[in-house]
């Protein structure tokens, strides 16, 4: 009898526990799910292509009005698009890229950008260990970063991406000395980048496939 009465009075203990943890609302609580039986079928949302979305950079927009047909088609084709984190992700790349093609990162280059770029930078890179010449370049801002063109073709969506950048350019030689720049001028460049995705493919990540300046 006396375990009994210890055991009922644990359970009472644990049950005001419960109740002092669970018992409270904080105001920040979800509505459990109800029953398949009693929820009421929402609506289907309807994803709109007709309107894209009014970014804005430094006061300017961040798509040029002759892009945004072709932006439709890309997400016309693929509704994972989202321009916002396109661009962010189209500024880390460029950064990616040229850092890696400062320091010879010939490894890192196969990842971000497609074949014909690569044998482009990679050139590059064997001219500069031939002469013994050392980049010693620093991506100081991207100050702007605007989608110029896009479009879908047999099944590859590209965007053209207008970098407005500041950059600070030197160049060493074998020896260390500094043969042409400065570390204390930066140089304002414009370029113009490519990328595309395959649409059906499973790697969701763009690579870079042209370059040009502005």
């Amino acid at each position: 009898m006396f375990y009994v009465i210890l055991f009922a009075m644990v359970a009472g203990f644990l049950a005001l526990r419960l109740y002092a943890v669970l018992g409270k609302r904080t105001g920040h609580e979800q509505p459990l799910p109800k029953p398949a039986e009693e929820r009421v079928a929402a609506p289907p949302v309807t994803r709109t292509i007709e309107a894209l979305p009014e970014l804005r950079d430094s006061a300017n927009r961040a798509i040029d009005s002759s892009a945004e047909t072709g932006l439709r088609a890309v997400v016309s084709a693929d509704s994972s698009f989202d321009v916002a984190k396109f661009l962010e992700g189209a500024k880390s790349a460029y950064r990616m890229v040229l850092e890696a093609f400062w320091k010879g990162d010939e490894e890192t280059l196969r990842f971000l950008v497609d074949d014909e770029v690569r044998a482009a930078f990679e050139q590059a890179i064997a001219q500069r260990k031939v002469t013994g010449e050392v980049l010693d370049n620093r991506l100081v801002a991207i100050e702007r970063a605007t989608i110029s063109e896009a479009g879908v073709e047999n099944k590859v969506a590209r965007v053209t991406v207008r970098f407005d950048a500041d950059i600070v350019a030197l160049t060493r030689d074998a020896e260390g000395n500094v043969i042409a720049g400065s570390l204390s001028d930066a140089v304002t460049t414009h370029d113009v980048w490519t990328f595309a995705r395959k649409l059906r493919s499973d790697d969701p990540n763009w690579k870079l496939v042209e370059t040009d300046e502005a």
